[in-house]
């Protein structure tokens, strides 16, 4: 559809500029970025008996290339779902880094980032809708209870057959052994 075609990516170019803005320039990012890392990484060693690496630029780097090669992917209608999916799990440890609206006490700063902060939730939203979107085709799950379906009523036919022929085949032979037995 082309509706599909032209809103992809418009919603893919902004992860594919800021991921290879922040892949040029990952210094700018980690300041932002540090106390998120921080709190995940603490949730991290309490849950894993391995301890998580705490470099915060890597993580930056790493958080800009799947931004990069998601978006890409979704721009080119290449696995859109799954594209969409992993942009929405990169944006929200982006927008929690990089817009923390409730930190500042400038009125004009708060507004600012409470702005960022709205966009990027509604580019979760778009995500999310992208994430979903079957373009018109059944879902995974509709095609495997349809498929479970067909194959067990396929299953229950043999069955009902299988049956039938050994009822048929019991009878038969039963007759012989009658007539051996006269």
């Amino acid at each position: 559809m082309l509706v599909r075609r032209i809103a992809r990516p418009l919603l893919a170019s902004s992860f594919v500029y800021g991921g290879i803005d922040t892949l040029r320039n990952p210094q700018s990012r980690v300041p932002g970025a540090a106390p998120v890392v921080d709190q995940i990484a603490a949730k991290a060693d309490e849950q894993l008996p391995v301890q998580v690496p705490r470099d915060v630029e890597q993580y930056v780097k790493i958080n800009a290339g799947a931004q990069v090669a998601a978006g890409s992917l979704l721009a080119l209608g290449r696995l859109p779902r799954l594209s969409a999916l992993v942009l929405s799990a990169s944006l929200v440890p982006t927008t929690l880094a990089g817009h923390r609206f409730w930190e500042h006490d400038d009125p004009k700063e708060r507004f600012g980032q409470t702005a960022h902060f709205l966009k990027n939730l509604s580019m979760l939203g778009g995500l999310l809708i992208a994430a979903v979107d079957t373009e018109g085709k059944p879902s995974v799950g509709y095609r495997a209870r349809r498929a479970a379906s067909r194959a067990a009523d396929s299953t229950e036919k043999s069955v009902q057959r299988a049956q039938k022929r050994a009822a048929r085949a019991q009878r038969k032979a039963e007759k012989k052994y009658q007539k051996g037995s006269r």
